[in-house]
């Protein structure tokens, strides 16, 4: 009889872990259903926004991403603390067609006239060609507090690789605007407060350059505020020495 229920055992050990499991499934359900009606507030925000060799918005310059960035485009040259001047083709671009960002524009020159050099980091790139890459000229601008993009213009001249048309096809069709002081023509995107623009740019034998230009609009900011901060910053420890010396 003994015998008989130690050969029993492995037998009621299983199912005794099935009435267990069971036991559970209305609490893993009840997890899921809670997870399904999580407050929309407390998910995080949409950061999707325009891309150029898979660096985005949220994209930090590292050693790794610079290292492709070198396998794609070349080798590239660094600039540090350089200016930042968001015009766009000729002066007052911005101010007739995008009038924040020109606001914008100017509170990063103030004052104007100067030589206003900010905190960023800038990737050149000169020679994608010799990598099978259809630009002419690449620079990647970054932020040296967030190591986030802030800026990427990528210039070419004939568009031998459909670059607008396959803008087009991922972002929908563009808002276009005509230059009547050059005879060229702009398109742009705007997505999650970024914008993208894409220009014609006739030279004076009438063949046609293009250039791409992303602005990561909330960055930009984010280095306006935090220079701002930091300016007023030592003005005030200016002062407080000042007042030390007599």
């Amino acid at each position: 009889m003994k015998f008989n229920n130690l050969r029993n055992l492995p037998h009621l050990t299983v199912c005794l872990w099935v009435a267990i499991i069971i036991s559970f499934l209305p609490i893993f359900v009840s997890c899921g259903d809670n997870h399904d009606s999580a407050d929309p507030s407390s998910l995080p925000p949409n950061t999707e926004s325009f891309t150029f060799f898979g660096l985005g918005k949220t994209t930090k310059l590292t050693s790794d991403v610079r290292s492709d960035l070198n396998s794609k485009l070349g080798r590239d040259a660094i600039e540090r603390r350089s200016i930042l001047d968001l015009e766009n083709h000729y002066d007052g671009f911005l101010k007739k067609y995008f009038p924040e960002l020109d606001v914008l524009n100017q509170e990063l020159n103030f004052p104007p006239g100067e030589r206003v050099e900010h905190n960023t980091v800038k990737l050149m790139y000169r020679y994608a060609q010799k990598k099978n890459v259809p630009f002419n000229l690449v620079e990647l601008v970054f932020s040296d507090y967030t190591k986030t993009p802030l800026l990427f213009k990528i210039n070419f001249k004939a568009d031998e690789a459909n670059t607008v048309a396959t803008l087009q096809e991922k972002y929908g069709l563009p808002k276009v605007i005509a230059w009547k002081e050059e005879n060229g023509k702009s398109m742009f995107w705007k997505k999650n407060g970024d914008l993208l623009i894409v220009s014609r740019i006739p030279d004076r034998f009438g063949k046609i350059d293009h250039q791409i230009v992303i602005y990561y609009t909330d960055s930009l900011k984010l280095l306006n505020d935090t220079e701002r901060k930091e300016q007023k910053k030592k003005e005030q420890q200016r002062a407080k020495r000042g007042k030390k010396a007599f």
